[in-house]
């Protein structure tokens, strides 16, 4: 399906290719606004609180992009993309997401939520950078190998029944968004629309943006890590957008926790198992990739133990002015 839409767009001129995008992104955001508005619902029905939605339900729907085209990008022989897509939509989510959702509006940090998924999110990264090492491969580059990806797998079925048991102990108190009365089939039902209709723009928006970039001469490990990386973090830029404007910022940092959480252990785990030789870590993303994505989580981190218990606006520029600068650098060293 990948291909065929990918073949079909190439066809299209740059023009088109724009207007195409401006239609999916209108897609995007009602296909957010149903998901916020079910996964409020559903949080409220079931007594879990919105960030342990956000970063179990939600992220897992949101993330599917990712794991999408990195697991084609690693099957087709390409781990540029597949791991450079997982690492930089770790960093576009936790610096442009929640950096402008934190200028756009208010973003309450629940204090037990993130100190649990938190620094799993945390730790994720590490053991990402860690795996991939050179030294841990025993040649000039690093590789995530096939039985690594299995073990992040494992790891990945343990965090999502660890979350599960969270959640069953967790009460939440919020009354202040009014249950929708369709029973609870219906309401679930509507939730994976919503994420249909946000996964199916993205598979559109993605292709057109990368077809844009070929064009112009972008080498590919620099494509997957900026502009493919922001096109599969696009659901959860619009579901984090919508959240915020509709007073919801838990769900928006539980969502951007969780993704990244499901980057590392969803996506490069799935990634790395499907390929024998696993996957290679280009020499270029220990410059930039691997020491932006450590910055931006440690910054994100620092954040949410403040006294405040929230992420201000001027935390939020300082992510954001992360993730400018990393996008500087990548296209200014091409």
């Amino acid at each position: 399906m990948d291909v065929l839409i990918h073949g079909y767009l190439t066809s299209f001129s740059t023009l088109i290719l724009v207007i195409i995008v401006a239609i999916m992104l209108y897609v995007l955001s009602k296909g957010a606004d149903i998901l916020v508005d079910q996964a409020v619902s559903l949080s409220l029905h079931w007594g879990i609180p919105k960030m342990i939605i956000g970063a179990t339900i939600v992220s897992l729907g949101t993330t599917l992009p990712e794991a999408t085209v990195s697991v084609l990008a690693a099957i087709n022989g390409n781990p540029d993309l597949a791991l450079g897509n997982a690492i930089g939509s770790i960093i576009a989510d936790t610096g442009l997401i929640i950096g402008l959702a934190a200028l756009i509006g208010h973003l309450p940090v629940d204090q037990m939520v993130t100190d649990r998924q938190g620094k799993i999110q945390f730790l994720s990264g590490i053991l990402l950078a860690v795996v991939s090492l050179p030294f841990l491969s025993h040649g000039k580059t690093g590789n995530i190998s096939q039985w690594m990806g299995w073990i992040f797998i494992i790891l990945l079925i343990i965090y999502i029944y660890v979350s599960m048991k969270w959640a069953k102990k967790s009460n939440s108190s919020e009354d202040n968004f009014t249950k929708e009365k369709s029973p609870i089939i219906i309401q679930i039902l509507k939730l994976f629309l919503g994420i249909f209709l946000v996964i199916g723009s993205s598979k559109i928006l993605i292709p057109a943006v990368e077809i844009t970039a070929i064009r112009v001469g972008i080498p590919q490990s620099i494509i997957a890590a900026t502009l493919v990386a922001f096109g599969t973090s696009l659901p959860e830029l619009v579901t984090a957008i919508t959240a915020v404007r509709k007073g919801h910022g838990e769900l928006a940092i539980g969502n951007v926790v969780g993704a990244d959480i499901l980057n590392v252990l969803f996506v490069v785990g799935s990634a790395a198992s499907v390929t024998k030789g696993g996957l290679d870590v280009p020499a270029n993303f220990y410059k930039i990739q691997f020491p932006t994505m450590l910055i931006i989580l440690c910054a994100f981190r620092f954040f949410t133990k403040n006294r405040k218990d929230e992420i201000t606006k001027t935390e939020g520029l300082t992510l954001f002015g992360i993730y400018i600068i990393y996008l500087i650098l990548n296209y200014a060293l091409i």
